[in-house]
């Protein structure tokens, strides 16, 4: 009788649903946020926040683990840049982020649980809530990295290696202001058992306008409504993006490029 109850002791101090190292993790980065995010700025807040970076640092490399990628630095950092909700920079996917001198070349590693979350997360912006989805959304390539916009201009066919489970390259445009122009970003993103592997290469393949395209482009502009400037040249971007996805494979250029993705892919996943 006393084994039974200490037994029936033991089974009710234990946490139905003991908290994961994601979760907790995740509880960690949210005490911060709400902490800076009410915050006044002064030297003594900034101390601290460069603190709680580094400790959310040490939790993703725990979850994450060793990591290698060539041309990159060995210590991956918190992905996040800010935990102040309203800065530019807040909100980047959660997981470790190397980055190359300049940010030419840029990696993110993260777990299918994070990046589940933080799928859910950004819903509202926009962002599909399936994974495979996102990886073909140009929302994903803007929200996970930078602070800049992306515009996805096409997919490269690259093949997908035996021990990935997902693996999605896409071509495209980065920046603050007008997104119009000869792709020449290659964003690789897959997965190999619970990891995301994410590299972005900003100067990665030299392409060129599409002279199908450009009519396109013309005459969406040339026509009258909306009236509304801005929204005839989103609409306008639009069809022109999709006609140089269609155009592309076409293009001289284009072996080029799925070469690149491929190589970055190689890079980029563990063997």
């Amino acid at each position: 009788m006393r084994s039974l109850a200490l037994l029936c002791l033991l089974v009710f101090a234990t946490p139905a649903h003991a908290a994961t190292p994601e979760q907790h993790y995740l509880d960690l980065r949210d005490r911060y946020i709400a902490k800076f995010s009410q915050a006044k700025e002064s030297d003594e807040t900034f101390k601290q926040h460069d603190a709680a970076l580094n400790e959310l640092t040490g939790a993703l490399r725990g979850l994450v683990g060793p990591v290698t990628i060539k041309g990159l630095p060995a210590e991956g950092r918190s992905n996040a840049d800010t935990l102040f909700r309203g800065d530019s920079g807040f909100g980047h996917l959660d997981g470790l982020g190397f980055s190359s001198e300049g940010d030419k070349l840029q990696a993110v590693v993260t777990t299918t649980g994070l990046l589940k979350h933080w799928l859910r997360e950004h819903h509202e912006d926009g962002m599909p809530l399936e994974i495979g989805a996102a990886f073909k959304s140009d929302r994903f390539y803007y929200q996970a990295i930078q602070d800049s916009a992306f515009a996805k201009y096409a997919e490269l066919p690259i093949a997908k290696p035996a021990l990935a489970s997902a693996a999605v390259a896409v071509l495209g445009v980065r920046g603050n202001g007008d997104l119009k122009g000869p792709p020449h970003e290659i964003d690789v993103v897959a997965i190999q058992g619970d990891k995301v592997y994410f590299l972005a290469s900003s100067d990665a393949v030299k392409t060129a306008e599409i002279p199908a395209c450009e009519r396109v482009w013309k005459q969406m502009m040339a026509k009258k409504t909306p009236q509304d400037s801005m929204a005839r040249e989103d609409q306008a971007m639009d069809a022109y993006t999709k006609c140089f996805a269609k155009e592309a494979p076409s293009q001289s250029w284009f072996a080029s490029a799925v070469k690149k993705a491929q190589s970055q892919l190689e890079l980029l996943l563990p063997r």
